[in-house]
């Protein structure tokens, strides 16, 4: 074991920060790693410190309470000084979950509304946006301490319970996965949930269908274990793409990359020469292995519910622990929206839906919207701008079947250009006044979902969904009754003028 590192703190090596706007701090790049998001977050006060909470539900009370209370804007919390553990071992919450930070993520301008973020990421997407491929360094600050074999303790890290019915301690919400293809080497980066058994041993659930599920099998296949890194201390940019659907055979790195202007660094790891970020702050490597099958679960999942129940996986077990001094884990808690991860993957998953319904050859879109309370894949929203009739049925045909729209779908709800998608009142007054329920609602059976839908039988992996034209009717859309409300000109000079009524 090794322990070189002077970074002991929440520091950053970016040079001088400059102002702008409300106390926007503008880099001109990305952070380097999760230390230095961290305090860019602090200095917009977007960073809450706590103090000896326990691990054991406190933490993640702590953050639903803060989730309740400012569903809108929570703060990202770092938790210190947890009971039982040495001071420095830190647990984040929440990192990217609010509109700020989530421009932070992913290094965009200052955000005045939810729809400038995702159309920010849109137009990074279709000007400057390009794989950038990860570059290999021989070390970093993940290796500052590495556990080895019998020196492996996961016990040590402050991994939270985070629902009371809960089967363990999930060391694994804000996560990477890393696995490499046996057949064409292709490393894969996924988000799958990890739980604590003992000192070396964890549970991978991974949904079916899932590339990291795929990986899996090749390897249990040719009768081998399956080598895997875990990573449970990592940059929010990192956890989000990990967590998007992303082409199989793209790498999660390069797409990353991309949106950072500049390559990720990665180590590889000692038994298996897997990438791993070499600025992370913990990582676990060992192997899936196929004869130790034991109870995974019950964990409450970000459906809000304990749907997929206790599973039957095979152990991951662990033979090296690689971290920083003072690591800090990163969590992410799901459960009844809203929670702290699902606004950032909104976002993202709003924005890549959009890209490929555009991509698919639809015109005309103004804004796509995958509302939180849907867990950022059960409730999409798409706003277009009709052109000929059978528009709004094509797009929400294509919302619901795209990539990024498909897996765990539930409702696409396609409005009018006047709509803001990312408003719900707008859009349930929308599904209210412009849909007739008898001829505007198409059904479709047997779509890709998975054991979180918790609407699903058990064993049952396809589940039914709707697609909703609240749009005006195409032949009366001229004609249908205008709507009541004061014009663009009369607002304009109304909050001109007493705009200052709003704040005293």
């Amino acid at each position: 074991m090794s322990a070189d590192s002077k970074s002991e703190g929440v520091t950053t090596d970016s040079g001088k920060a400059e102002g702008v706007g409300h106390g926007w701090v503008d880099y001109n790049r990305v952070h380097n790693d999760l230390r230095e998001f961290l305090e860019r977050a602090d200095r917009l006060g977007e960073v809450k410190k706590v103090s000896g909470a326990n691990w054991e539900l406190e933490m993640a009370g702590i953050s639903e309470m803060f989730g309740n209370e400012r569903p809108d804007n929570p703060p990202a919390l770092l938790f210190d000084d947890v009971p039982g553990f040495p001071k420095g071992y830190r647990v984040v919450w929440g990192a990217g979950n609010s509109r700020q930070r989530c421009a932070l993520t992913f290094g965009l301008p200052e955000p005045k509304q939810t729809m400038d973020l995702v159309q920010s990421y849109r137009d990074r997407m279709h000007s400057s946006f390009r794989h950038i491929p990860p570059v290999t360094v021989k070390t970093g600050p993940v290796l500052e301490n590495i556990d080895r074999d019998g020196d492996v303790d996961l016990l040590k890290f402050p991994t939270p319970r985070v629902h009371e019915v809960d089967g363990g301690r999930y060391i694994g919400t804000h996560d990477l996965v890393i696995m490499k293809d046996p057949d064409t080497g292709w490393v894969n980066v996924g988000t799958y949930r990890v739980q604590v058994y003992d000192r070396n041993t964890v549970g991978l659930w991974i949904s079916p269908g899932k590339h990291g599920r795929l990986i899996r099998e090749k390897y249990f296949a040719k009768g081998q274990p399956c080598p895997v890194a875990i990573s449970v201390g990592t940059d929010p940019l990192l956890f989000i793409t990990a967590g998007n659907e992303i082409d199989y055979g793209v790498n999660e790195y390069a797409y990353a990359g991309g949106h950072r202007g500049r390559p990720f660094e990665v180590v590889e790891s000692e038994l298996h020469g897997l990438p791993i970020p070499a600025r992370d702050e913990i990582v676990l490597e060992g192997e899936i292995v196929p004869d130790d099958v034991r109870t995974e679960g019950p964990f409450g999942e970000f459906t809000g519910y304990y749907a997929s129940g206790e599973q039957s996986q095979p152990a991951v077990r662990i033979r090296r622990v690689y971290h920083r001094t003072n690591p800090i884990l990163t969590t992410a808690r799901p459960g009844r929206p809203p929670h702290d991860f699902i606004y950032a993957k909104s976002v993202s998953k709003a924005a890549t839906i959009w890209d490929e319904m555009e991509k698919a050859g639809l015109p005309g879109i103004r804004g796509v919207w995958s509302h939180e309370a849907g867990g950022a894949r059960m409730f999409n929203i798409v706003s277009i701008k009709q052109m000929y009739p059978g528009h709004a049925r094509q797009a929400g045909h294509l919302a619901f079947s795209c990539h990024a729209g498909n897996y765990l779908g539930r409702w696409v709800i396609v409005v009018d250009d006047d709509i803001d998608p990312t408003n719900i009142f707008d859009v349930i007054w929308a599904m209210s006044t412009r849909c007739d329920p008898a001829v505007d609602i198409d059904i479709i059976g047997k779509a890709w979902s998975g054991p979180l839908d918790p609407m699903l039988p058990k064993g049952q992996v396809e589940n039914t969904r709707a697609i909703i034209d609240a749009c005006r009717p195409w032949a009366r859309k001229d004609t249908f009754p205008p709507i009541a409300a004061a014009s663009e000109k009369v607002m304009h000079d109304t909050y001109a003028k007493w705009r200052h009524l709003l704040t005293e």
